[in-house]
């Protein structure tokens, strides 16, 4: 039977089971098309039905929010936790708190992550969860007390050895904080059940900077593969979060010329480059939940643009999924970008990622090239089991290490020639680290 047939057959079955989760349906769809005959010619991976476990997560735990707001009045969310893959280490991934938050998302969500963190070469499974909860509409003592009691709802399922959550999308150091302090109150003890805490109480130095500055060191070994560096490139990014200003930040203490960032709204765009003054300014009005529609200087937005509208040479999703479309990513054709980085994960459409293809544009996906964030995670949780914290050197350098081994084993698996498939390489090499575990383990 040849791949299209066994793939067909396969997505038939992963849509019946999850009808109504086009997100998850279209991570696993990216990773089938690549990996299906990887498992029919591999006997101990097709005899153990490795695809179809990783298909489905291990178990989905889902729970109500009560919690009080400011008027004393009574709010409800939905909460989840999707512990998806623990074949190669205890589940390991992001709490996102946004409207959109649904199972197909938190699906999506682990299953890439399961592949990522197989990529990174650490101990760690797959897993993601989080909440319809909108941080944007409420005060700060309400996000706490929601804190608070998603974490007395979550708590009896997490823990050092078996699960070890961290931020996501209006999920930071605050939050964690918050969150932390409400599991070790259950818990009745100081374990590191949670990573990217602040580093007044067991967090690593650099996990706020991790996944930014990793998509920059995982660029760079892209380049490197060319013989070139991120000298007076011209690099687009989407967002104005963590993501997208510490990878702005990096780009350009490398030399590069960061045109853009951007918001739902509109872009903010740098012809000659931005500064760091105005990266941080960005930043800081993120912080403060405001738009950046009036930048200082010479910067200007343009209300209702995307930053895929300028001739550059490398452009880094860092917004969300499915940000980028077909009709995006045909302007990047032809304005001859030559490399797309994501630092969001699956931020491209279908659609775009078959525009990339058909122009044979490099293309690294996010479970390859924004790893750095769950990377330092691992150095968190292992620091914290020694009680000894490393410097900002020790993590950066370790850092960029984990980064550049992700490419060599991405590029290994997807060099065709003089040209490196980096999608079919990330997703075969993160199959094979997790296939090789779970057949190993015989059926349980």
């Amino acid at each position: 039977m040849g791949r299209e047939a066994l793939l067909e057959g396969f997505m038939d079955r992963v849509v019946e089971l999850a009808p109504d989760q086009p997100e998850f349906q279209q991570a696993v769809a990216h990773v089938a098309r690549d990996v299906i005959t990887i498992e029919k010619a591999h006997a101990g991976y097709a005899r153990a039905k490795v695809l179809e476990r990783l298909a489905e997560p291990d178990r989905i735990i889902g729970f109500r929010v009560t919690w009080l707001d400011d008027e004393n009045e009574v709010q409800v969310n939905r909460g989840w936790r999707v512990q998806y893959c623990d074949a190669i280490g205890p589940y390991k991934g992001g709490l996102r708190f946004h409207p959109s938050v649904n199972q197909s998302v938190l699906k999506f969500l682990g299953f890439e992550q399961t592949f990522k963190n197989a990529l990174t070469g650490l101990p760690l499974g797959g897993g993601e969860g989080g909440s319809d909860f909108d941080p944007s509409s409420h005060s700060e003592a309400e996000i706490m007390r929601f804190c608070q009691a998603f974490m007395r709802e979550l708590a009896p399922y997490i823990g050092p050895d078996r699960d070890i959550p961290a931020g996501d999308i209006n999920v930071g150091t605050r939050e964690i904080g918050w969150l932390f302090a409400a599991y070790k109150a259950h818990a009745r003890e100081f374990a590191g059940a949670l990573t990217g805490k602040g580093q007044s109480f067991g967090g690593s130095a650099m996990r706020v900077e991790a996944t930014g500055y990793g998509l920059i060191y995982f660029v760079e070994a892209m380049l490197a593969e060319q013989s070139a560096d991120l000298q007076g490139a011209r690099v687009a990014i989407s967002g104005k979060g963590n993501v997208a200003t510490h990878a702005a930040e990096k780009a350009l203490a490398r030399g590069a010329r960061v045109v853009t960032l951007s918001d739902t709204s509109g872009t903010l765009l740098a012809e000659d480059g931005m500064t760091q003054d105005l990266i941080d300014w960005v930043r800081a009005r993120k912080a403060a939940g405001e738009d950046i529609a009036s930048p200082p200087g010479q910067t200007r937005f343009v209300d209702g643009a995307v930053p895929w509208e300028h001739e550059v040479d490398i452009a880094l999703p860092c917004a969300t999924q499915n940000e980028l479309d077909a009709e995006m990513a045909q302007r990047l054709v032809d304005g001859s970008t030559k490399i797309v980085a994501e630092g969001a994960n699956m931020p491209l459409t279908d659609g775009a990622r078959e525009v990339i293809e058909q122009a044979a544009m490099l293309h690294a996906p996010g479970k390859a090239s924004n790893a750095g964030g769950v990377a330092v995670s691992g150095l968190e949780m292992s620091q914290n089991s020694h009680r000894r914290f490393d410097r900002v050197a020790e993590v950066d350098a370790d850092l960029k290490q984990i980064m550049c081994d992700i490419h060599k084993r991405v590029a290994d698996e997807g060099r065709d020639g003089n040209r490196i498939d980096y999608s079919r390489g990330a997703n075969i090499a993160g199959f094979r680290k997790a296939a090789d575990a779970i057949s190993a383990m015989g059926a349980i």
